[in-house]
């Protein structure tokens, strides 16, 4: 899939888009693999070859940033146990995260990852999943939740970023 314009050094607003897509497959990706028997290898390969770019009804699908998507997904697999305590934490205490939707625990999981292991700030990393909840319930209160656990999230992972 490569042509004469990939060439070309990608822009700023390319790259944001391209991570931004990321963390929208990354949670995808984490709630198929709750869903399904599959590994997190597999998945990962399944959506690099399948989704990263894939057209669906004349929508063509962004890229994704691969490396990031890759990340994402190995840390919050590798992760896991203490990235839910910590969104345990966040929650109410009748909510644990085994009672939420399953696709917000795969946005809690890929957030949290992204939080602990990685240098991105963590208010960009509230901003962008924030940004995926809306993607996933544009009608609901679900963003609004979003925000104040990953908040909660962030100021236990990084407390001197605030």
């Amino acid at each position: 899939m490569t042509s004469a314009s990939d060439d070309k050094p990608l822009s700023n607003n390319q790259k944001r888009k391209m991570k931004s897509a990321a963390r929208l497959y990354a949670v995808q990706a984490l709630f198929q693999m709750e869903q399904s028997s599959q590994t997190v290898e597999q998945v990962i390969v399944e959506f690099l070859e399948h989704r990263f770019g894939a057209v669906y009804e004349d929508d063509e699908m962004l890229d994704g940033d691969a490396a990031l998507f890759r990340q994402i997904m190995k840390d919050a697999v590798n992760w896991q146990a203490k990235i839910d305590q910590m969104t345990d934490r966040a929650l109410v205490a009748k909510w644990p995260i085994a009672r939420i939707d399953p696709t917000l625990r795969a946005l809690f999981r890929a957030a949290g990852a992204e939080m602990t292991q990685s240098d991105t700030p963590p208010k960009v990393v509230i901003t962008e999943y924030v940004d995926v909840a809306r993607a996933f319930f544009p009608e609901g209160k679900e963003p609004r939740f979003v925000n104040a656990v990953l908040d909660h999230m962030a100021r236990e992972a990084q407390p001197e970023a605030f």
